[in-house]
């Protein structure tokens, strides 16, 4: 995987741990919540440790230097 990929996204948002598992940045639902709450996620640049947190198409998410830019699918 690249360094920045994109994800596309059926509906208007994505929850952030829904994210993190979609674009395969974490294995399971488990290990989203801990990265996210151990503050190793950002979104838009800034560390986010909320998993409910909603993501629109624009936004863009790092876990471990990897970004992922979310489009409309």
């Amino acid at each position: 995987m690249s360094n920045n990929t994109e994800v596309a996204i059926r509906d208007s948002m994505i929850r952030l741990g829904q994210l993190v598992k979609l674009a395969n940045l974490a294995e399971d639902g488990v290990e989203a919540k801990e990265l996210i709450e151990n503050g190793l996620v950002k979104v838009n640049g800034e560390i986010e440790d909320r998993r409910g947190r909603q993501i629109h198409p624009g936004d863009t998410v790092t876990v471990n230097g990897v970004t992922v830019t979310v489009t409309a699918g």
